[in-house]
């Protein structure tokens, strides 16, 4: 995620926040509010919505990674709160606080973060040897590994074509397959030694893992459907005219974010065609705050990660 400057973590790995500037530009309209940031990371953008705020507003925080709820622990200040837990069940955490139907706004960064790649015992990269697990709470779930070791060959197939959208699914799967046969998948190194071997083509300064490992990740995580749970649970949680703000990082999360906002900006548009409504009947929920942000040249360059992002911002009506 990009700079203002990189948090460091208690590990020693460097994350910066991807439109930090912008993101809170478009979250915080009021400073006095109630706000919530969905995916807490390393805190970039925490720190940055905390010094928008006077001393009547506050901001409650998730993040699914216990290693990010840990680092939290260096941000002291009376008007932040976090809580571990998924964000598609921010909805209940924020009846918890007492804040559902009240928050001024809900900032969502979607997808892994620069620590979480960093650190090899995470097994998100294929870059680094480690433990191949990828589970962004490793307390919960199956790990890729454990995944890997008994699914079906169309399965592993389904996954790198859906969420990965790589052409050579099939034969991946199969190279997978065959390979697990003499030896389990343990490590991310030999994932990614035996996926380039098997790969006949890939784009030019892309590693051939590159879309494998993201699927596995989206897939081991839930990601996509995390994601559609809690745009509809932010939905809910904001007060009339509290903002949305979404940073995702590849099309298939875009995609469904720029369908969500489109849809509630839209209304009902199932009305039979020639029916007299009246605005208010069409049921709108929201309104657009702009057009899609990316990140500039310049973050780009502090942080090439930043490449891909895709800010869109929307406010709710009723």
């Amino acid at each position: 995620m990009p700079p203002s400057a990189a948090e460091p973590s208690r590990h020693g790995f460097r994350h910066a926040s991807v439109l930090l500037d912008g993101a809170v530009d478009a979250l915080v309209h009021d400073a006095g509010g109630t706000y919530l940031d969905g995916t807490f990371g390393r805190g970039g953008h925490s720190r940055a919505i905390l010094e928008r705020l006077n001393t009547e507003g506050c901001l409650l925080a998730i993040d699914r990674d216990p290693q990010a709820v840990a680092a939290a622990g260096s941000l002291s200040d009376p008007r932040f709160t976090i809580e571990q837990g998924e964000f598609a069940n921010l909805g209940d955490i924020a009846r918890r606080h007492g804040l559902h139907g009240k928050l001024d706004g809900v900032l969502l960064d979607i997808g892994v973060s620069s620590p979480q790649l960093d650190d090899p015992e995470r097994g998100f990269s294929f870059l680094r040897d480690g433990p191949l697990d990828m589970r962004m709470d490793p307390s919960q779930g199956e790990s890729a590994a454990d995944w890997l070791a008994r699914a079906r060959e169309s399965d592993i197939a389904h996954v790198l074509k859906t969420y990965g959208e790589e052409r050579f699914a099939k034969r991946l799967a199969r190279a997978i397959v065959t390979r697990r046969a003499e030896q389990p998948f343990l490590r991310t190194g030999d994932l990614a030694a035996v996926l380039k071997a098997a790969h006949p083509a890939w784009e030019k300064g892309k590693h051939p893992a590159t879309r494998a490992f993201q699927a596995l990740r989206i897939h081991i995580n839930g990601e996509l459907e995390q994601l559609d749970k809690a745009l509809s649970a932010a939905l809910e949680a904001l007060a009339p005219g509290g903002h949305l703000v979404v940073i995702s990082f590849h099309s298939l999360e875009d995609r469904r974010v720029k369908r969500f906002i489109r849809e509630h900006v839209r209304g009902d548009t199932d009305l039979p065609r020639g029916m007299p409504v009246r605005e208010e009947q069409l049921a709108k929920r929201l309104a657009m705050l702009g057009k899609a942000q990316r990140a500039t040249p310049a973050e780009v360059e502090a942080n090439p990660r930043a490449r891909s992002a895709v800010m869109r911002a929307a406010r709710k009506l009723t």
